[in-house]
């Protein structure tokens, strides 16, 4: 069974960096679209950034487009998602997902992904 786990989430100030990281030890995500998703307290889960199992298709949200970017790593199984000039309201828990079989594109819709992870906290204060 597919099992993703998030690392890098962590405290940083207004404007500064971090980057998440996605991998899976047991088996090969060569043929997932990956998704990260993140879920601030009495807020919904939503959608941030997205990759296409073949890496040639992605999507970010309004909200983090230009400040994020995602990519991925298939020789070491794991996805990235770089995070620049994060704001306060950037702060949440952070998951990343799969989404079996989506080869050039990929879609931001949490119903869509089968098995999640289990999610690492980004907090932006100064």
């Amino acid at each position: 069974q597919l099992q993703l786990v998030e690392s890098g989430g962590g405290l940083v100030q207004p404007g500064g960096s971090l980057t998440l990281s996605c991998a899976s030890s047991r088996f090969t995500l060569d043929y997932y679209a990956i998704g990260w998703f993140r879920q601030a307290p009495g807020k919904e889960r939503e959608g941030v950034s997205c990759i296409s199992s073949s890496g040639g298709g992605t999507n970010y949200a309004s909200s983090v487009k230009g400040r994020f970017t995602v990519s991925r790593d298939n020789a070491n199984n794991t996805v990235y998602l770089k995070m620049n000039s994060l704001k306060p309201e950037d702060t949440a828990v952070y998951y990343c997902a799969a989404d079996p079989l989506r080869l050039l594109v990929c879609v931001m819709s949490p119903s869509e992904y089968d098995t999640w992870g289990q999610g690492t906290q980004v907090t932006v204060s100064s």
